[in-house]
């Protein structure tokens, strides 16, 4: 009976060379047709890792697959259930790739697209069935099935590895990497108000207690920022038109390849910023005596909330309207800074305004306001064609000159432009430490990241040229400014330790 029903299945898979594949993360559903071609039981397609099927797979496996032969009226077929995955050894890959082309050649120019390949953009999948479901409406006995155990993971194995992908998930739609934004600027606050508690003898006075609620919170006010431009921007559709996205641009795409609703992603600023607003108000108790008590935490909460939702959000729409640079980098900066420095320094001031070091808080935050804004900047290069279709305009589709493609000569050299003004800031505090009691003479250290600028900077200027190229592929292009974007990332990061062990030092 088994022999029987192979070779019925052999036939339908013999006379087929495209399959329906369905996906789904937490009932986000996807399907698409593909070519398929056979490998022993399984079955092995090519595409592009993007994708929103191959974005779901990578997070769920488990598939279903729908095959008719050519020809047929929907009568005979196959309904497999199995588990997909990505193929990652060479030999496999270079296996897969004959087997794609015995069946098609529609994607050899993509397979063998040496950019597409450096970058991971494309690649094979195989499909390993567990169930396979022969449908025949011609014969008396219309469903049989055949089960192949040993393709299927065990439920706990299966469950244990859908749970870390889940984590990943989350760590993706919070866009935990650039947390480093929030990270530099408390760590700055936080090494200002220990030398004021050493300076001033209180230094047994440290809480790290408040620190970690600081850090905490203002964590939180940035994942809340994160994900409410996610669902904004796709309320827009700047990032659904956006063709050049990446792990640094466009955002973390999580609604784009259907791994989770706009609303989920909506509850998870909401909760955020929630989080946000409850460290807030206990740490105004603790300091004020009232958790609406008037004292900078309250104002200062107040000002980073707006800054957190309005970016993107409606109606205020920072972002679109051009202020979009300036709140991050008020609320990454002198926000940040100065927050962490007052809440850090309670026992120095006692909620006496009179008595707050703010001076040295606000200009230790400049170099850092600065740098965080860079980020932004430098990132909005791949999304400028889409941000202008969309009306977002940011300063690099402000200052861009239009043309046959968009020029960008002038927000690069804005960006160099305020990269070199935050070395001077910080060049600045310490200067001003051989003058007066304001910063510290160790802040030069915090120039030792002026060698990584200039790499960028020479970079960049590679990159224009490219980007100029009446030739250049304008998809391809782009991500050729990644080693910017993460330069950028690690100038700002690294800088912002280099300042806060000055201070501590």
């Amino acid at each position: 009976m088994t022999d029987v029903l192979d070779k019925k299945i052999e036939q339908v898979l013999d006379s087929a060379d495209r399959m329906f594949i369905a996906t789904s993360v937490g009932g986000n559903s996807s399907g698409a047709s593909v070519f398929f071609s056979r490998d022993g039981e399984d079955l092995v397609f090519f595409t592009f890792h993007p994708t929103r099927k191959a974005e779901q797979i990578r997070l769920n496996p488990r598939v279903h697959v729908v095959i008719w032969p050519k020809g047929q009226e929907g009568i005979e077929g196959l309904q497999i259930d199995g588990e997909c995955y990505k193929i990652k050894d060479e030999d496999e890959k270079k296996k897969a790739y004959n087997l794609v082309l015995e069946t098609t050649h529609a994607f050899k120019e993509f397979m063998e697209d040496d950019f597409l390949i450096e970058n991971d953009v494309v690649g094979y999948y195989r499909v390993k069935p567990t169930t396979i479901k022969y449908v025949n409406f011609y014969q008396e006995e219309k469903f049989e099935w055949k089960t192949i155990p040993s393709n299927k993971t065990s439920a706990i194995k299966m469950a244990f590895k859908l749970g870390l992908k889940r984590i990943g998930l989350w760590l993706r739609t919070i866009r935990a990497p650039f947390l480093t934004a929030t990270f530099a600027p408390i760590l700055i606050g936080a090494a200002v108000a220990w030398s004021d508690l050493k300076d001033s003898g209180f230094d047994l006075s440290w809480s790290w207690k408040m620190f970690w609620l600081v850090l905490a919170g203002a964590s939180l006010a940035q994942v809340a920022t994160n994900a409410s431009n996610d669902y904004f921007d796709h309320t827009s559709n700047a990032d659904e038109i956006n063709k050049v996205a990446s792990p640094f641009n466009g955002g973390s795409r999580v609604i784009q390849v259907g791994l989770m609703t706009p609303g989920q992603v909506l509850i998870t600023a909401l909760v955020s910023i929630a989080g946000t607003i409850a460290i807030g108000l206990y740490l105004n108790q603790q300091i004020g005596g009232g958790y609406f008590a008037n004292t900078p935490i309250l104002w200062a909460g107040i000002l980073g909330t707006f800054l957190a939702l309005g970016y993107t959000g409606d109606p205020v729409r920072l972002g679109y309207k051009g202020f979009g640079e300036v709140a991050i980098a008020l609320g990454f900066g002198p926000v940040m800074v100065m927050g962490a420095h007052y809440v850090l320094t309670a026992p120095i001031h006692n909620n006496i305004l009179s008595s707050w070091n703010w001076v040295e808080a606000l200009v230790a935050s400049i170099p850092i306001a600065i740098l965080v804004m860079l980020i932004v900047w430098i990132n909005q290069f791949q999304d400028a064609p889409s941000d202008a279709a969309v009306g977002k305009n940011t300063w690099v589709v402000r200052t861009a000159e239009e043309g046959e493609w968009m020029k960008l000569e002038k927000p690069m050299k804005l960006y160099k432009y305020f990269m070199i003004e935050s070395f001077i800031a910080v060049a600045f505090i310490g200067v001003l430490s051989l003058f007066t009691d304001i910063g510290t003479v160790y802040a030069f250290i915090a120039l030792a990241p002026l060698a990584l600028v200039w790499k960028a900077f020479k970079m960049a200027d590679e990159w224009m040229i490219k980007w100029n190229n009446p030739e250049a592929d304008r998809q391809k292009v782009p991500y050729e400014l990644l080693l910017v974007n993460v330069s950028t990332i690690g100038i700002h990061f690294l800088t912002g330790l280099l300042l806060a062990a000055a201070y501590i030092l």
